[in-house]
């Protein structure tokens, strides 16, 4: 791409008013990120998302592996190379090995998951790239997950959505 982000960066520390939010973010985060430093741009969205992303990350059911797994498919569907590239050591950590992390950079959904990967990926897929999910597919997860957990992985999947397609849309990718 060439060019650099599309807006600033909100160094931390330099605006007082930013101060409470800031602390709240580092608290969660544990530092203020690329991509915070740019949502701090407008504090009402920085506060919203880190508390929305904050719920889909820390306070789901969804095990950490499988959220992983949705995180990065979202990422590389969306061609969002800075996402993919901060997730992948969060994803080792949930115990991801790296056949799986190769593995959901393939076009489709390979046999290297099991069926319930399988199956959160199919969604994260029809998500991300039709929008729509078809109601075949939907009877499936009602057989494998309850209605928390569909809500949960739809949440998910639509959250690093957005998340991604931010970063697509500001160019940040470093």
């Amino acid at each position: 791409m060439g060019e650099g982000i599309r807006v600033p960066l909100i160094v931390p520390g330099t605006r007082p008013e930013l101060a409470e939010l800031e602390e709240r973010i580092s608290a969660e985060r544990g530092r203020i990120s690329l991509l915070y430093q740019v949502l701090l741009n407008s504090a009402p969205i920085a506060s919203g998302w880190e508390q929305m992303l904050t719920a889909v990350r820390n306070q789901t059911s969804i095990s950490a592996g499988l959220r992983e797994l949705i995180i990065l498919r979202v990422a590389v569907l969306n061609r969002a190379s800075f996402e993919f590239e901060a997730h992948v050591p969060i994803a080792v950590r949930a115990g991801l090995d790296g056949g799986k992390i190769e593995a959901v950079t393939e076009k489709t959904v390979s046999q290297a998951f099991d069926p319930r990967e399988k199956l959160a990926l199919e969604l994260t897929d029809a998500m991300t790239r039709d929008v729509t999910v078809p109601e075949h597919l939907f009877r499936r997860l009602k057989q494998e997950f309850d209605d928390k957990g569909i809500v949960e992985l739809v949440a998910t999947v639509a959250a690093y959505n957005m998340v991604s397609r931010f970063l697509v849309a500001l160019n940040i990718s470093h």
